[in-house]
């Protein structure tokens, strides 16, 4: 199978995420698109997340159960220790060899990505597919950019053409703290979801 990996805190979910996946899925033929909600991130202090592992791994399951092509990865929700990526892809790599993985990232972790734990190890493992996210640069930088980066570590990078979905997580916590509708920006089901719990609020 080619499986789709999309990481993240996910606090919350929102349509530029689903929307995400189902470009990355259709450009590239993917059987199926893990979401996969950070437990303990190496780049965030736990205080800065807003809700804890529990609702953000019940609004992912909410936001993609319609979805029959999502799934809901919750490995590194069931750690303690701090997941780094290419532990997480070398554990999958592991124990599913006959699969290939599509590990799928923004324009901003790709101009970063040099700077993470064993990136060399990182992309022996996996494909990724770097999407427009932030406004870094010009295609043709990106292009540039994964042109260097296959060549060094003989990786396998692509670039993801995405619809640019201009709402971020933070900017959603934001909108709810400040008492703004999110309607349209998140699931239906998600959006209720936040409301009854009293999430983001405070």
């Amino acid at each position: 199978m080619k499986i789709g990996i999309m990481g993240g805190t996910f606090d919350p979910i929102h349509n530029g995420h689903l929307m995400l996946g189902d470009t990355a899925r259709d450009q590239f033929g993917l059987d199926v698109i893990w979401f996969m909600p950070n437990g303990r991130p190496p780049h965030k202090a736990l205080d800065s997340i807003g809700s804890d592992t529990d609702m953000r791994a019940k609004m992912v399951a909410l936001a993609i159960k319609d979805h029959k092509s999502f799934e809901l990865q919750d490995y590194e929700l069931k750690r303690k220790e701090v997941s780094y990526s290419y532990e997480t892809l070398e554990y999958f790599h592991a124990v599913y060899p006959e699969d290939e993985f599509y590990f799928i990232i923004g324009a901003d972790s790709l101009r970063d990505i040099e700077k993470w734990v064993h990136t060399e190890r990182l992309l022996a493992v996996c494909h990724v597919l770097a999407a427009y996210r932030d406004e870094w640069n010009t295609r043709q930088t990106m292009l540039e950019h994964i042109s260097y980066l296959n060549d060094k570590y003989h990786a396998r990078i692509k670039l993801l053409q995405s619809p640019l979905i201009a709402i971020s997580s933070h900017e959603l916590r934001a909108k709810i703290r400040a008492g703004e509708s999110i309607t349209g920006l998140v699931p239906a089901e998600v959006e209720a979801f936040i409301a009854k719990e009293g999430l983001y609020e405070s």
